[in-house]
């Protein structure tokens, strides 16, 4: 949502505070009745009618303030009345504007960082998201100093990091290619595995970007494939080594000169657009080595070799790694196209057609290293005609691509062994919680926020309190997580559609049990991508219906509603499910090897690992009758691939 800024008059109260900083860049005019802030300052003040609006029909304050160019600054806009939006505007072309802090979970607070580009006045327009809103608010304005230093001629630019965008200028006197283009290189220390997108934009030149690093890693861009008719340059790359990788900010045309910006920002989870279409290479027909991001030509004819069912085919080979998500497109307009992709341990995918009718396209995961073979066919024998072909490095699907990596799995992981004698002991349940909590810890994913209780902290109330403080913190872009291992337990109820048998399953804590209807009622309040439940304990399936019952919930459990569950004393754990749950978030679940646990290869995984360790485990109901433990998984509205975590490059291979 695009805002238009007018003028504002407001009283507000001037405070003292300071903060830290980042970049940006259009201009307009400050108008009257503006307000002045200084870097440093905490300033309040209230949207009320009366005041000046925008065109959208939102109240607006006004406020002006001072810059530097090349200083960074940041601006936060909070409010608990209306949520608040922000608006920045000033010389040099700068031009922000910002609804919710992306660095905030959930947050409805606005902030905008950005390095002026030019000296002169900034006006920020405090206002809110929606028309009519109203309500008192803080804005801070703070100064982090300088945003970059231009070099010297025949020096290289500079240090630049992850998250930060720098201001420069390509100019006489700067370096130059062989070819005649002027350019600046940056410094960028990466470690192996980690994701960037880079971006090079400008208004007065055409800009080039290069990267160069270890191992003679090299990747170029002209114009950023993913905006029509842009001649901006943006890069997403994965970087192959930990070192030193040198960023070049250029032109495309010799000579080019003029101000620009280079912004290199976290890239997890976004994969490189595809390019446009490029001139073919002059590579035979017969097929031969193509590289992933190589187009070629090639034709169908009379004398290729042929398929058993008679048609023409043209080989390509090429080298992928497990993980690695590639596009092989085939289109001709002479015949109906059809690819084979033959693996190296020689499993086949085929494709007809793709989305325009008669091409073909395949988007695959490569499930191992080494050389694929791609047959290019047609789909009726004796078909003939020229095609294009290509293999490019494919995009993760955009229910996948949203999913940021990190900290971001917020869990109440609670066991408990020691039972004071209200209940017998369980051997390895308590350890059960702690170890889960060590691994999601140790491959970054879980939050500070996240909660292990064990033992005597294992009450009622305790995991109550906790269960809302953790989700609390938790916001829509997080996965939340409970897990439990400890003795489950059955009460008699009343028989309802959600309690069939009339029994209650319950969670047997130290001081009480908790019932799955109560559990219900505290998955109810979260506000989260997506919500897994995992118990291991007696009677644990019955917690399906409570639970499982709106969008974004999955549960997992280790015995159906009116079985025991076991001790996995072989493998020294509380429960066979928290052994093999811990085990594939950890990395042992991917079975693509695209660094994502999918909802649908944890379910898989489980399910095998049951089906092989678990299937002779003997069970019994409460009166008595046996059976043998079952695991139950209930998806529910969570599809198949909806992630459960992005895991780290380290832990992508899998093993614990």
């Amino acid at each position: 949502m695009f805002k238009t800024l007018l003028a504002a008059t407001t009283a507000l109260t001037v405070l003292v505070q300071p903060v830290a900083a980042f970049p940006t860049g259009l201009a307009t005019s400050v108008q009257d009745g503006a307000r002045t802030i200084r870097p440093g300052q905490t300033v309040q003040g209230e949207l009320r009618r009366g005041d000046d609006t925008l065109d959208s029909g939102e109240y607006s304050d006004a406020w002006t303030f001072q810059v530097r160019a090349g200083e960074t600054y940041e601006v936060t806009l909070s409010a608990s009345a209306f949520d608040p939006y922000l608006l920045v505007r000033g010389p040099g072309g700068l031009s922000e504007d910002n609804d919710d802090d992306p660095s905030a979970r959930g947050s409805r607070d606005s902030r905008i960082r950005f390095t002026a580009p030019a000296a002169g006045e900034v006006e920020i327009g405090a206002t809110s998201y929606e028309p009519g809103e109203t309500g008192a608010y803080r804005l801070t304005l703070a100064a982090a100093g300088a945003g970059s230093t231009r070099p010297e001629a025949g020096e290289t630019s500079g240090a630049i990091t992850v998250g930060r965008t720098v201001s420069g200028s390509l100019a006489g006197g700067d370096e130059q290619l062989d070819t005649g283009e002027f350019i600046d290189t940056w410094t960028l220390r990466g470690r192996r595995g980690q994701q960037l997108d880079i971006r090079l934009t400008s208004s007065d030149f055409d800009p080039y970007l290069m990267v160069r690093g270890p191992g003679d890693f090299s990747s170029d861009n002209d114009d950023d494939a993913g905006v029509d008719d842009s001649r901006d340059s943006r890069l997403l790359i994965t970087l192959p080594a930990d070192g030193d990788y040198r960023i070049s900010a250029t032109s495309y045309e010799p000579k080019e000169s003029g101000a620009y910006r280079l912004a290199v920002l976290e890239g997890a989870g976004l994969t490189a657009p595809r390019p446009p279409s490029e001139a073919p290479s002059t590579r035979s027909p017969e097929g031969g080595v193509v590289t992933i991001g190589e187009a070629v030509s090639g034709a169908l004819a009379g004398g290729d070799d042929t398929l058993n069912s008679g048609e023409y085919v043209d080989t390509y080979r090429f080298a992928g790694r497990r993980g690695q998500r590639v596009a092989v497109d085939l289109t001709s307009s002479a015949f109906d196209a059809y690819t084979m992709v033959i693996t190296p341990s020689g499993e086949q995918f085929d494709n007809d057609d793709g989305a325009d009718g008669t091409d073909s396209r395949q988007e695959l995961v490569l499930p191992e290293d080494g050389d694929y073979q791609v047959r290019v066919t047609s789909f009726r024998p004796g078909e003939t005609g020229s095609y294009r072909f290509s293999v490019e490095a494919g995009r993760e699907p955009p229910r996948q691509a949203v999913v940021a990596g990190g900290a971001r799995v917020f869990a109440l992981m609670v066991g408990v062994s020691d039972y004071e004698g209200d209940a017998d002991d369980l051997a390895y349940t308590d350890e059960d919680a702690r170890k889960l909590a060590e691994v999601l810890q140790r491959d970054g994913s879980l939050n500070d926020a996240s909660v292990v209780l064990t033992n005597a902290e294992a009450t009622v109330d305790g995991v109550r309190s906790a269960f809302a403080r953790v989700a609390a913190e938790a916001g829509p872009d997080d996965m939340f997580l409970f897990f439990f291992s400890g003795h489950g337990s059955q009460e008699a109820t009343e028989v309802t559609g959600l309690e069939p048998d009339g029994k209650a399953e319950t969670l047997v804590l130290t001081d009480g049990d908790m019932t799955d209807a109560e559990l219900g009622r505290l998955f109810a309040t979260l506000d989260t991508r997506l919500a897994l439940l995992v118990v291991d304990a007696c009677f644990s399936g019955g917690f399906a219906r409570n639970v499982v019952d709106r969008p974004g919930v999955m549960g997992v459990f280790s015995s159906e509603e009116d079985l025991t569950s076991a001790v996995a004393d072989k493998f020294e754990a509380g429960g066979y499910l928290s052994h093999f749950v811990r085990a594939g978030m950890s990395g042992e679940a991917d079975a693509d090897g695209d660094r994502l646990v999918t909802a649908g290869e944890l379910a898989t995984y489980l399910r095998r690992q049951f089906r092989v360790e678990v299937e002779d485990v003997q069970a019994t109901t409460q009166d008595g009758q046996r059976n043998y433990q079952n695991l139950v998984i209930d998806r529910g509205g969570v599809q198949v691939d909806d992630v459960i975590v992005r895991l780290p490059a380290a832990a992508a291979s899998g093993g614990q």
